[in-house]
């Protein structure tokens, strides 16, 4: 007999073919709300997402569960301390889309540099005829801080080095082997840099990091980047600071209330949003379900886990 697990997220969506070839799976995206879960009785495994996550109304309502698998690298929204309570362990796929995500955040500093969603909007909409749409700003050789130099951090900092940028970073620590110009204060950094790139964790240190001290800082010819997540940024202090001019535009991939965006950020020309497509692409996907699979089937055989959290 197939062992029972539960489903909670919809990300990425080759999970669920690929867990009907071993288990009973029983699919349940509003686990969260729901008092009172039908599949809880027989399931064995919990698979859930790094925005989804696990609470602990959730994790104690599965009396027979043996293991919590995360299809994503961050575990801050599991109750970790829940799930250790009761010695059950925890995996997750640690690091696969940091290449994807280090991308998207090296095109929006390309993006709302060289105004393409803008240019494209101009062309398409037949303004051109009428008139040219006007200058962009180079990113070659300018300066860009990285906030939270892990491993998005670090492959964003490669790929950037190509554009001859100089490159500093700033977070709670020193790294020892990192070649770059360490700042201890945000807000220095930001007033050294043309670019403000946000690559650090969620966390409640973390919140509203970038306030608008930070922005001042950074300048009106400055342009921040939000490819961490949404509560790193003061939302109400950014948009107050693009409709002033105190900074020059941004790119954000992440909001505070997703999938909730700002009407007045919507409004702005000087911005580039996304809708949290970071790690969306199909080969992130596709090895998160690797992952994820061969963790829980190694558990349900006896064999060591491939990315054990703690």
């Amino acid at each position: 007999m197939k062992p029972e697990v539960l489903l909670v997220c919809e990300d990425p969506p080759q999970m669920l073919p690929a867990l009907e070839e071993h288990f009973t799976v029983h699919v349940q995206l509003d686990a969260h709300e729901t008092d009172v879960l039908p599949a809880a009785t027989n399931v064995r495994a919990l698979i859930t997402g790094t925005l989804v996550g696990a609470d602990k109304r959730l994790i104690d309502s599965l009396a027979k569960i043996e293991i919590v698998a995360c299809t994503g690298g961050h575990v801050d929204r599991i109750d970790v301390a829940a799930i250790q309570a009761r010695g059950i362990p925890l995996t997750n796929a640690p690091g696969i889309s940091a290449p994807d995500v280090a991308e998207l955040g090296v095109a929006l500093i390309l993006g709302v540099s060289r105004r393409l969603v803008e240019s494209h909007c101009f062309v398409r909409d037949g303004r051109w005829p009428d008139g040219e749409i006007g200058f962009g700003r180079r990113v070659g050789g300018k300066k860009v801080g990285i906030l939270g130099l892990g491993a998005i951090g670090r492959i964003a900092a490669r790929l950037l080095g190509a554009f001859d940028m100089d490159i500093c970073y700033s977070g709670p620590r020193r790294k020892d082997d990192a070649p770059y110009p360490f700042f201890d204060d945000l807000v220095e950094m930001a007033h050294h840099v043309d670019f403000l790139l946000l690559s650090c964790p969620e966390a409640p240190e973390t919140r509203n990091l970038v306030d608008a001290a930070v922005l001042k800082a950074l300048g009106p010819e400055g342009i921040l980047i939000n490819v961490a997540r949404g509560h790193v940024v003061d939302e109400t202090a950014l948009i107050e600071a693009l409709a002033a001019g105190v900074i020059a535009g941004a790119g954000l991939d992440v909001f505070e209330d997703e999938p909730h965006v700002p009407e007045a950020l919507i409004a702005m020309d000087n911005v580039i949003l996304q809708a949290h497509v970071g790690a969306f692409t199909n080969e992130a996907k596709l090895e998160m379900v690797d992952v994820t699979m061969n963790n829980l089937l190694n558990h349900f055989a006896g064999q060591p886990l491939l990315s054990p959290v703690g």
